[in-house]
């Protein structure tokens, strides 16, 4: 997923905003600090998200038989190698609830 800088600044706001909000957590830096720590984290995440991503559409698109691009085999095989490649690089996939 692409997000521009100012929307993943804003997604650390509200993070931050949450974490305030919370009587469980104590901060042992200032707030900036971590909301900028977070920025980076998302953007980190993302690039890794955008790198699995075009690797699978690659693979998709070297397989023998054409598969189209939103098609139920396609969206099939995207889910599975883009959970292969996320599992391949340490990352945990996040399923929407």
């Amino acid at each position: 997923m692409r997000l521009t800088r100012e929307k993943t600044v804003r997604i650390s706001h509200r993070i931050i905003d949450l974490l305030v909000a919370s009587p469980d957590v104590d901060f042992v830096e200032d707030r900036d600090t971590i909301r900028q720590e977070i920025v980076t984290i998302l953007s980190s995440l993302l690039k890794v998200e955008e790198q699995v991503d075009t690797e699978v559409r690659a693979k998709i698109s070297s397989q023998k038989k054409e598969i189209l691009e939103g098609s139920e085999e396609w969206d099939i095989l995207y889910r599975k190698y883009y959970a292969e490649g996320l599992k391949r690089l340490g990352v945990a996939e996040v399923h929407a609830r």
